[in-house]
């Protein structure tokens, strides 16, 4: 799938796929022969450096179908879920309802994964919008991965009593996935050093602003993996088997991670350094295949011919 502009998130439904657009706040289903339409658009959405349409989920419930979507709105970041209707070719989004609101935005660090996990809840990685103390502050859900009910309520087993937060002291998380064990990671951007894999735990302390990658002090958790900045930029994250995959927007690849899922050592081996530029997002596809995401429209990239792209990678079994 080539020409979409500003790509975000995908998520396959029926057979057809759909991709966010970040700038143009619309959702396009990509039909399994190719064709391109639009599903519909999200509306307040108010796109501005690093915010607008961001990540996007799916959950079928009693029958229903809702589409999950996170988003940059003209003075806050929020999560909507809409009606999904229609089938393979001809699906449609229906009026919004908010999830949650009232997170800080800002031209960059607004976070933007959401996923359903393996528990039935809905998570949610929240950046801190440029507020570094945010992250080390309870009260505030910025700097944070939030664990939420389908409805944005808080659910039991949450570790700081009445609170949406499920682990605390990110900069600015973004990719969250799950094992077969249910172990959840999430990656997560540096400043200025280190970029972060992170197994999560709940109610643990990851050490933003205080600690940017390992920092070996008791009161935080280290990361299971860290990179130089501009080897990674990570953005989404994956999981086939017990092999993480993670995209990299600046490190203009992607990264294959063996040994963390397992509890082991963590090694990391890069693939198609250069080769696509950008890569936003990363899923393992409903045939086993991977895919991935690039994003050299949105500002920050270099557009080639073609550009953005969806991109089908077949795995082969180590």
């Amino acid at each position: 799938m080539t020409g979409l502009d500003a790509p975000w998130s995908v998520v396959p439904v029926d057979g057809s796929i759909l991709i966010s657009q970040r700038d143009a706040a619309n959702i396009l289903e990509v039909t399994a022969d190719g064709q391109t339409r639009e599903a519909g658009r999200v509306d307040g959405v108010v796109p501005s450096g690093e915010g607008g349409l961001l990540g996007l989920t799916l959950l079928e419930e009693d029958g229903e179908r809702w589409l999950y979507a996170y988003f940059t709105a003209q003075d806050d970041n929020r999560i909507v879920r809409m009606p999904l209707t229609g089938g393979a070719g001809s699906l449609a989004l229906g009026a919004p309802t908010v999830v949650l609101s009232g997170l800080l935005k800002a031209v960059n660090h607004d976070g933007g994964r959401i996923a359903f996990g393996p528990d039935g809840m809905l998570y949610a990685t929240v950046g801190d919008a440029g507020v570094r103390d945010s992250a080390q502050d309870p009260a505030s859900l910025n700097g944070k991965i939030l664990r939420m009910t389908p409805e944005g309520g808080v659910p039991d087993g949450n570790p700081f009593g009445d609170s949406l937060v499920w682990s605390m002291g990110h900069r600015n998380p973004q990719g969250i996935a799950w094992t077969a064990d249910g172990v959840l990671f999430a990656a997560e951007f540096g400043q200025n050093t280190w970029d972060e894999l992170n197994r999560i735990e709940p109610g643990a302390n990851y050490g933003w602003p205080v600690v940017e990658g390992t920092g070996d002090d008791g009161r935080f958790v280290n990361p299971v993996y860290q990179w130089g900045t501009d080897e990674a930029s990570p953005s989404g994250l994956a999981v086939a088997g017990d092999t993480l995959f993670l995209a990299g927007l600046g490190g203009e690849r992607l990264w294959m991670i063996q040994g963390a899922a397992t509890g082991g050592e963590a090694v990391a081996t890069e693939y198609f350094g250069g080769a696509y530029g950008r890569i936003r997002d990363v899923l393992l596809a409903p045939d086993d295949s991977l895919w991935f995401l690039t994003n050299n429209t949105d500002g920050r990239g270099s557009p080639r011919e073609g550009d953005d792209r969806l991109v089908r990678i077949a795995l082969t079994p180590a």
